[in-house]
């Protein structure tokens, strides 16, 4: 796949990185010459120094055969313009956009642009490893109103049988990992103290599942 990056920070360097480790055909542009030395020293993709508003920039990128765009500078509006054009005037099959200020969401989401917070998601993060250690997000589902989530077991819980969290209203269990193993065991598998359960569910059964794990249940 060939992939265009606006924005060299942190952030874009790391996803250029792994997208040419991949062995993808990566380019990424930014308007900063200094930015690309957050690139590792074997990156293999292309880099071009330039203001990616600009569509002959984009064109010499490769934006007419790209799979897909992200847009990672620190500029909301700059993301949003770029991966407009992107999507409506090159038609890039996948264009992503990172929100910096989460005030743009609704701004990206009228240009029907997939978004990624990482103020939110942050955040989001943080306050889950102080307060509810246990169940943590793995990955936010569409509007987020289902998350993918890791449950570590309990002491209390050990003996329980996997089905039993199954049983629990809008939760469904995707696996579990023991140790380094990782597995998709049966209802009747036996729950140890640290097991790892990856499971789905509403915001409302996650809440429900804190709530059991603070009451020790």
């Amino acid at each position: 796949m060939r992939a265009i990056l606006v924005g060299c920070g942190r952030a874009g360097a790391e996803l250029a990185a792994r997208l040419a480790a991949a062995g993808h055909a990566v380019t990424v542009i930014d308007i900063a010459a200094a930015a690309f030395d957050n690139l590792p020293a074997d990156f293999r993709g292309h880099v071009i120094q330039a203001e990616a508003l600009n569509q002959d920039v984009l064109v010499n990128a490769g934006v007419e055969e790209a799979g897909s765009l992200a847009a990672l500078t620190n500029s909301d509006a700059l993301n949003a313009v770029v991966g407009h054009i992107a999507k409506t005037v090159y038609h890039v099959p996948r264009v992503v956009v990172r929100t910096y200020d989460p005030r743009w969401s609704p701004v990206h989401a009228a240009f029907e642009l997939e978004s990624v917070s990482s103020v939110q998601w942050n955040a989001s993060r943080f306050e889950e490893l102080m307060v509810h250690p246990d169940l943590v997000t793995l990955q936010p589902l569409g509007d987020g109103g289902i998350a993918l989530y890791e449950l570590a077991v309990p002491a209390a819980w050990a003996g329980r049988r996997l089905g039993e969290l199954a049983e629990e209203p809008e939760v469904m269990v995707a696996g579990v990992t023991r140790g380094d193993v990782s597995l998709m065991p049966a209802a009747d598998w036996v729950l140890e103290a640290g097991d790892r359960v990856a499971l789905s569910t509403t915001a409302a059964g996650a809440a429900r599942l804190r709530t059991q794990l603070n009451q020790g249940a």
